[in-house]
């Protein structure tokens, strides 16, 4: 048993049942984001979602126990992303990374922005020339430390 036969099996039972990602944040009182993320193997929960988890997509016991374990974060299975989705993050932060660095240095100085103390919310945006998808990212400065 591992994480990603787990991951496969929640996914599986996602579709199978018609279970939506809103609903089970709204069972744990989590963000969909995080949530989701958990469920697919990024994110660690304690025991009492996890059990919640379990009620929701027919785990064993020992699968609950599994997703209590902090994971191997960002582990894609290659180098570059070939879903075309993730790709198009990859290729986002290729064309705008530089810009995006560029703007957080001359907004805050030397430092990186956190992806552990951090949140994020994706919603639908109306656009009369077809929905957008609005992603909004935030994450904690962390300057860089003189010594």
């Amino acid at each position: 048993m591992n994480r990603l036969q787990i991951t496969e099996k929640i996914i599986q039972t996602k579709i199978s049942k018609d279970i939506k990602w809103s609903f089970v944040a709204e069972t744990l009182g989590l963000s969909k984001e995080y949530v989701t993320a958990a469920c697919l193997g990024q994110m660690p929960l304690n025991k009492e979602q996890a059990v919640l988890i379990a009620s929701i997509f027919d785990l064993t016991e020992e699968e609950t126990n599994w997703l209590t374990v902090p994971p191997n974060r960002g582990s894609l299975p290659t180098a570059i992303p070939s879903d075309p989705t993730i790709y198009r993050f990859y290729e986002l932060i290729n064309v705008y990374g530089s810009a995006i660095k560029e703007l957080i240095h001359e907004e805050f100085g030397d430092g990186i922005m956190s992806a552990i103390d951090f949140s994020m919310n994706i919603t639908r945006e109306p656009n009369p020339n077809g929905d957008r998808v609005n992603i909004q990212l935030s994450g904690k400065f962390l300057p860089y430390k003189k010594y």
